[in-house]
């Protein structure tokens, strides 16, 4: 079986020159690969033929022939939690990841080594701390300390996905809220700024004492339904809780000003939640759930069902974040949705594919980031 995968590159040689050196890319077009048997797992994550995924060697952009350069030292490295993401962020900008050993010693500790100079350079690492979350958030810890004990002028830790976000409060005695232990985590480790996609909650920005920019992956996704060219009479965004309200409204009102509907569900424990009622009027609609994250997909599998039951002509899912812990793709490829939407801020396993799923690629997101906070140490407002 052949999955399509989709992710965005520049439709045209860049137009604006800018202060950097290099110039901003124009607005990106859709283009896509495919994804065959042929591809290599490599530990457990995708590797696409064509694409090197060992550090040792320099990695090869997509685009060789680009002129879109930066000005002055900056560097690109990646972490092993998310190669290919940051192949296409390097490619996007016209350069080449740089070279980075990463190993793991028999006992299981991490060992980086940095195998170029930054000296004076400001380096961006991209890494999720993704599952297995623990060994790839001591990874990036590990390569913020390398950098800063190598004279790096600053550190930029990419984290397309925040790990540990869900724990951003207490809702019971004696728990920990952990995101902010992992934020003090990053900041003593010696990151000077943070740059992530869509945290589960706003609140996780204060447990910083860096600065930190939250980059949106709506619009990767919204790009992506306008093409699909539905009627926007025929449209409804669904929240599958009251909590992702405020998400699901923002989506409708850039879908044309969709109309909107909220799931009303009642959770009896962790990855355990139970439907209960539907607000709003999903009848003879195509129906778009929205939320910021897929984890087991027992929320929104239910939300899909009651949406069915109460008359919708098919249903859409729409994620930033594809956590797909077990039993995740047994629910989702089961035939209650038309087609689940998400992004590359998590890698997808190739024995996770399944024919309703579209992957789009957040990299021109990343990448202009990194330009804006290359050129002016700002990305306020940015993809908003």
């Amino acid at each position: 079986m052949v999955i399509s995968s989709v992710f965005t590159m520049p439709a045209a040689p860049p137009l604006l020159a800018c202060k950097s050196g290099f110039n901003q890319a124009p607005l990106p077009v859709h283009m896509r690969f495919d994804i065959s048997k042929s591809s290599q797992l490599s530990n457990g994550r995708l590797s696409l033929p064509g694409f090197s995924c060992t550090h040792q060697e320099s990695i090869v952009a997509l685009n060789p022939d680009s002129t879109v350069k930066p000005e002055g030292r900056v560097k690109i490295f990646s972490g092993s939690a998310n190669l290919l993401l940051a192949q296409e962020i390097a490619s996007y900008m016209g350069m080449e990841l740089g070279k980075i050993n990463i190993k793991h010693f028999a006992d299981g500790e991490v060992y980086v080594q940095l195998q170029e100079s930054v000296r004076g350079c400001h380096a961006f690492l991209v890494q999720p701390t993704c599952p297995p979350t623990n060994e790839n958030l001591m990874e990036l810890l590990i390569m913020i300390d390398a950098c800063r004990r190598a004279s790096a002028r600053s550190i930029t830790a990419i984290i397309p996905y925040f790990g540990y976000g869900r724990a951003d409060r207490k809702t019971k005695e004696r728990e920990s809220i952990a995101a902010k232990l992992v934020a003090n985590l990053i900041t003593d480790a010696g990151a000077n700024r943070v740059v992530s996609i869509d945290f589960h909650s706003g609140q996780a920005i204060g447990y910083f004492d860096i600065s930190v920019d939250q980059v949106y992956g709506q619009p990767v996704i919204l790009d992506y339904l306008v093409s699909k060219n539905i009627p926007s009479k025929d449209l409804v965004v669904v929240s599958p809780d009251v909590g992702g309200v405020a998400r699901a409204r923002g989506f409708a009102k850039k879908l044309s000003d969709a109309p909107l509907a909220i799931v009303d569900k009642r959770r009896q424990g962790h990855n355990i939640s139970e439907v209960m009622n539907l607000i709003g009027d999903v009848k003879g609609k195509v129906a778009v759930l929205v939320d910021d994250m897929i984890d087991t997909a027992g929320t929104i599998t239910n939300a899909a069902a009651l949406l069915q039951q109460e008359g919708a002509n098919s249903v859409y899912a729409c994620c930033t974040h594809a956590v797909f812990s077990p039993p995740a793709i047994e629910r989702l490829s089961s035939g209650v949705f038309q087609e689940v939407i998400i992004t590359n801020t998590i890698p997808v396993a190739e024995h996770n594919y399944f024919s309703q799923l579209t992957v789009l690629s957040v990299a021109n997101l990343l990448a202009e980031t990194i330009w804006h906070i290359h050129s002016d140490g700002s990305v306020s407002g940015m993809f908003k």
